[in-house]
This record gives C-alpha cells, structure tokens and sequence, in this order.
C-alpha cells in the first residue's frame, strides 16, 4: 500500500497536467532509487511509458496466426432492428450477448534495448482506458424465411445478425501507464491509485493523452455552464408566471373587495330603495332601459351597451331585439 507521498485532489485541467508533469519518470535505475527515498516506497499518481512483455507465456489470437498478445477480449455483439411505436420507424439496436477477457501477467520494460527496470502492471482491467487492438471482426447475417419476416414484422424485431470481435492488447505494444507506483520488495508495480484517480493503460503518448483529457475537462466545464444558464433560464420563467398569477390573483380580490363595498354602499342608502333599481351588471347607475321582447328592466344604457354582441338580456339569456328606455317621473 501507498501512506505516504502528496495526496492532493484528482485530476482537473491544468492543475492534473503540472501533477503528472512532476510525476513523469524513465525506466531507468534512476526510478528505483526514486522509489527508495519516497514516503512508504510509492509515488501516488506516476506516469511510465514502455512496452509490453509477458512474463511467463503469451495469449494467442483465436483467428490471426502468429498474434500474441497479454490481454484478448471475444466479444459477440447482437444486431437487430426494433420498431419504435412512437417515431413508426426502424431504429437499429446492439447488445452484448456474450463476452470473455482474458488475461496474463505483464510488464512494461523500456523501449529501447539495454539495461533498464521493468514495471508489473496490477489489475489491468481495471483501468479507466484500456487500449485493445481489434484483430478480427466478422459480421454473421441471419439466414430469414419469408415465415420468420412475417413475424418480424408483427412483433417489431428484425434481427440482422451476429458480429464476432476479437481485440487483444499485443505483445510489444507501446503503452503509457498512469496510476499508483510501488516498490513491493524487489518488483516494482502500476496499480490503480486510491483516492478515486484514474487508472490508464493507453497506447496513446504521453502528450497525447495529457491533451485528450483536458479537452474533455473544458468540453464538461462548458456543458456546466450552458446547463447553468438553461437552468437560469427556467427558474426566470417559472417565477416570472408565478408573479404574474399573484398579481392576477390580487388583482381579482381588489376587485371584490371593491363590488363588496358598492353593494354596501347601495344597501346602507335610502333603505335599500337604490339596490332595488341599481344597474345589475355594474351595481352603480340605475336601470334606465326596457329590453324586448322579454321585457325585462334591468340595466343602464351604458352597460347595455357593453353587452358583446349577439346582445343577450343579463336576466334570462333571451336575445335582445329591442330597447325602449325608461322613464321615472
């Protein structure tokens, strides 16, 4: 295990790019000298960059003559076409149907011939990005009776076929190995790194991957911050109607308030002789016109005349084909 050593924070931008900057090494003696003066023989977050070897036997190619590797990888992928009862369109569909990894224990020795240390690497697998090299591929279409498209087609499933894939992580390989560097006894080890950092095996350079994983940083800081505005945008929106609702609703309850007070107005003058011939509709004028045929006197002239048209009497709903006015004397 690694106590000792720099624990900062995992990797982010620049700062992940100075951080493995200082933990870049050769493999060289110098790296086991390194290892002995570090706190608890480990460096926490390294880079190495060599090539693979096995250690003891190689895995070879299932389909490729003379291809060896220290990782291989079968896939059998299922391809078929669904049909979407919403967009009434086929949309292609793929699922592993099986898969097996194996592996064997290997090495990253320097590139150049000569005298130099090697590096065991622990728990491959395990490895954020694990470059495999796809070594066959072959595509198995489904042989279909006109019976099974018919059948297909009524439950909404057309397989295409079976796609065989063999990748392996060849011997040889040059690989750049980020993660925990140890001195267990007299082998040193890359294993994945505590503190949740990420574990690479990638046959990308050194640069190259730098690069890769902070265009990735910048492209999810400005996913963030177009998120941040969306967001923004939606809570405005959401509380500029909540404003508006409150203020109709205000609105309305002045409005009560305001007919609640005429009524009583009407009531508390001359004994209630006003209410009975006030206007119904605006309870403030008095009723000063005879709607026909129904002959009901209800309103004033104002407010019959802001009666949308087709003119209805505000008592029974008969339509209104004439008006006389109303005389008190």
């Amino acid at each position: 295990g690694c106590d000792g050593g720099r624990h900062e924070p995992g990797p982010r931008g620049a700062a992940w790019s100075r951080r493995l900057s200082r933990g870049l090494f050769r493999l060289d003696g110098d790296l086991r000298a390194v290892l002995l003066e570090a706190p608890g023989r480990c460096v926490p977050y390294a880079v190495i960059e060599g090539v693979v070897r096995s250690v003891k036997e190689t895995l070879s190619s299932q389909f490729v003559e003379n291809c060896k590797g220290v990782v291989q990888r079968l896939t059998l992928q299922e391809h078929k076409m669904v049909w979407n009862r919403t967009t009434h369109l086929w949309n292609d569909y793929e699922k592993i149907i099986h898969q097996r990894t194996n592996t064997t224990p290997f090495d990253l020795v320097p590139a150049e011939d000569g005298a130099g240390v090697t590096v065991r690497v622990v728990k491959p697998l395990e490895a954020a990005e694990l470059s495999l090299e796809t070594v066959y591929e072959k595509f198995h279409p489904s042989v279909q009776s006109f019976t099974d498209v018919i059948g297909h087609y009524i439950s909404g499933e057309r397989p295409k076929g079976i796609q065989e894939t063999e990748q392996m992580l060849k011997v040889g390989t040059a690989l750049t190995g980020v993660g925990e560097l140890v001195l267990d006894n007299a082998t040193i080890k890359l294993q994945p790194p505590k503190q949740g950092m990420p574990y690479y095996l990638s046959s990308l350079d050194f640069e190259s991957l730098l690069q890769k994983q902070e265009s990735s940083v910048r492209f999810w800081k400005i996913l963030t911050v177009v998120f941040g505005f969306a967001t923004c945008a939606v809570l405005f929106f959401l509380l500029r109607k909540q404003y508006r609702h409150h203020r109709e609703r205000q609105h309305l309850r002045q409005m009560q308030e305001e007919f609640r007070q005429a009524q009583e107005r009407l009531m508390n003058t001359e004994g209630g002789e006003i209410l009975k011939n006030a206007c119904v509709v605006c309870l403030s004028s008095t009723k000063s016109c005879v709607f026909l045929e129904c002959g009901h006197v209800c309103s004033c002239h104002q407010c019959y005349q802001a009666l949308p048209e087709p003119k209805k009497c505000p008592i029974c709903r008969q339509g209104i084909t004439r008006v006389v006015p109303l005389y008190n004397s």
